[in-house]
């Protein structure tokens, strides 16, 4: 279980990493261009979630790894739910329900390591 969880951390890790570099580095023009979603937002507003996607990746992975404060992968999990939440509730709102599939299975995701990590695989237990 240990071992699936790191993995599931990883490629939740890899996948906001990404998502968010790119948030942080594109401006919303051309966000705007792929992802309808970004019209809703103001530019800084897209940039904070970006900030909080690396964020996250980053307290997926490094603390554990570096065994200080490891509690911080479970709660990064937990920001991860939040932000994939309002994700789902966005597209909602746009009236995009094929484009749920995507945030809901990385929301699924982040439940299983917030569950396996602060409960049966908990780093201090």
């Amino acid at each position: 279980m240990n071992i699936a969880l790191w993995m599931v951390a990883g490629l939740l890790a890899v996948a906001f990493l990404a998502s968010g570099a790119m948030k942080l580095t594109q401006p919303k023009q051309k966000l705007a261009s792929r992802f309808g979603w970004v019209e809703d937002f103001s530019a800084g507003a897209v940039k904070a979630i970006g900030t909080l996607e690396v964020l996250a990746a980053v307290g997926l992975i490094l603390p554990a790894a570096l065994d200080i404060a490891p509690v911080l992968v479970p709660l990064a999990a937990v920001g991860l739910v939040v932000l994939m939440a309002g994700a789902s509730i966005t597209h909602l709102r746009r009236h995009e329900a094929q484009m749920i599939a995507s945030p809901m299975a990385l929301l699924a995701l982040a439940v299983l390591v917030v569950w396996g990590r602060f409960g049966p695989q908990s780093f201090t237990g």
